[in-house]
């Protein structure tokens, strides 16, 4: 499979995510899908909570399920969508930067450099980014002795 078809892949598994999202204070749903190295995938959808702060992003969901799974190191990809709840979002949805730091656990963990391909959440353009483009000089195991 090409770039082109993974990162297709990916936006598609991300979208259908962010049809489980719980957003009913932002309406601004988010999906994440993690490329594993095995070719499968891992989603998340934001979870809101009345309590902003408590508020789940997709990327961060995604990735505590592979954790959960034992599957840190196997994130090779990860694909993001969002926007307005029924509105034709079609700029691309980039991580926050929360989220970027959460991405490069992951990423160190497999000692790779993410693909990260993002999308509106009902269509547009596919921008490509890596993890290294959108998080340059990152904070990571090695800034606390673990390699």
């Amino acid at each position: 499979m090409n770039d082109a078809q993974t990162a297709e892949r990916l936006v598609e598994a991300a979208r259908d995510a962010a049809a489980n999202a719980w957003a009913p204070y932002s309406n601004f749903s988010v999906g994440a899908a993690l490329l594993m190295a095995d070719g499968s995938i891992v989603t998340g959808a934001n979870v809101e909570n009345s309590s902003y702060g408590l508020s789940l992003c997709a990327e961060t969901v995604a990735v505590a399920k592979a954790s959960a799974d034992g599957r840190m190191r196997d994130v090779v990809a990860v694909g993001v969508v969002g926007g307005m709840t029924g509105e034709h979002g079609v700029e691309p949805i980039l991580p926050c930067g929360r989220c970027r730091q959460i991405l490069n656990e992951a990423a160190q963990a497999g000692k790779r450099d993410l693909k990260v391909w993002c999308s509106g959440l009902t269509g547009g353009p596919i921008a490509e980014y890596t993890l290294s483009d959108l998080l340059p000089h990152a904070f990571g195991p090695a800034n606390l002795g673990i390699a």
